[in-house]
């Protein structure tokens, strides 16, 4: 009995091979994008340059074809199809962003390599008054103070407004009314700038009124309205139901509810909005030329007489075209991309600091 048993040999299990198109077969490098693009660059320049191509965007768009079939065929024959179409829509996606990158960058790089030849405290804190075109002096501060009493004003006009009008349709907007004023403001979205700079004009022509920062103020007001209620609307319906609820279930009126529950959690997000519209209505260069008409003087007052803008300064520089009259619409247009940039590093600090708390 113990020899039979001892004669018996237990055997081990077999295991199955993997199969060839499963997760745990051969798999390339992390770094394999990397060096596919080095290759893909160093063959995309020798093609071009061996058919006479001198263009860099050529040069690109071969190089950016030949990573997307080098990686698709490399992660063919390495891994498998399936992850070879992964590794292709991936590779895609990058190659988008590059082509959207790259005018951005260069564009930044020449403004900032031409802006800051001409951009010092002298610049800023001068105006044009006596200045000739040829003329390497003068500044951009008459410039500057337009801009900020001009988008001010429009902000403090817009701001109110379209907190007002998304709170609205948010919170009380059924029915038809709701339905017209989402469609006006879809379509004001779409409105082009001289357009609303010319409905301003028309409103200054029958009441016989001069130019003057306000009348630019008020054209970049209705730019900027529709702005700051999409945002704002978006922000506020983030709020939980629930906040709503039970502040309500505890008898709070419902507008004290809005204004103490809803709006403080919301109010990051439209605090964004907000310096997103100023952002995008500090550049309206037609409504300026329209209503403010421009001026080489310093106005600190933007209720009477012409002003300037950082906008109209640089469509005025670039008109002289002098050399020195280019350097200082190169030294605004710096200016202004630093204002905006601004603007937006305020927005996400600001919405970073006031982002609700979540604990653990």
């Amino acid at each position: 009995m113990s020899h039979a048993s001892t004669s018996v040999q237990e055997r081990p299990t077999p295991v199955p091979p993997a199969p060839a198109n499963s997760l745990s077969s051969r798999a390339l490098p992390r770094l394999a994008p990397l060096g596919f693009a080095a290759v893909a660059v160093v063959l995309g320049v020798g093609i071009s340059l061996a058919a006479g191509w001198q263009s860099r965007v050529q040069w690109g768009l071969i190089s950016a074809l030949l990573f997307l079939a080098i990686s698709y065929v490399a992660t063919s024959v390495v891994e498998n199809r399936r992850q070879a179409k992964d590794r292709l829509a991936t590779s895609l996606v990058w190659v988008c962003f590059l082509i959207a990158v790259v005018p951005l960058a260069s564009l930044l790089w020449t403004t900032i390599s031409r802006g800051s030849e001409r951009l010092d405290l002298y610049f800023l804190t001068h105006s044009m008054a006596g200045v000739l075109g040829p003329e390497a002096s003068g500044g951009v501060y008459h410039a500057l103070i337009g801009t900020l009493e001009q988008v001010g004003i429009a902000t403090v006009i817009s701001a109110p407004l379209g907190l007002l009008t998304a709170v609205y349709l948010v919170e009380y907007g059924k029915g038809a009314l709701a339905k017209a004023v989402t469609f006006f403001v879809d379509v004001m979205t779409g409105i082009p700038s001289i357009v609303a700079g010319l409905f301003i004009l028309s409103i200054m022509l029958i009441a016989g009124l001069e130019p003057s920062g306000l009348m630019g103020a008020l054209a970049l007001t209705i730019l900027m309205i529709p702005v700051v209620v999409r945002s704002t609307e978006e922000m506020l319906k983030l709020v939980p139901n629930e906040l709503r609820e039970a502040s309500l279930a505890l008898g709070i009126p419902k507008w004290r509810t809005i204004l103490k529950v809803v709006l403080p959690t919301a109010i990051g997000g439209i605090a964004t909005g907000v310096m997103l519209a100023i952002a995008r209505i500090a550049g309206e260069t037609a409504p300026i030329i329209l209503l403010v008409f421009g001026s080489q003087l310093i106005n600190p007052n933007p209720f009477e007489g012409a002003q300037s803008s950082l906008p109209f300064y640089i469509y005025e520089q670039y008109r002289i075209g002098e050399a020195a009259s280019y350097d200082r619409a190169w030294a605004a247009a710096l200016v202004l991309i630093a204002f905006v940039m601004i603007l937006n590093l305020v927005a996400r600090g600001i919405a970073r600091w006031k982002a609700p708390k979540t604990g653990r």
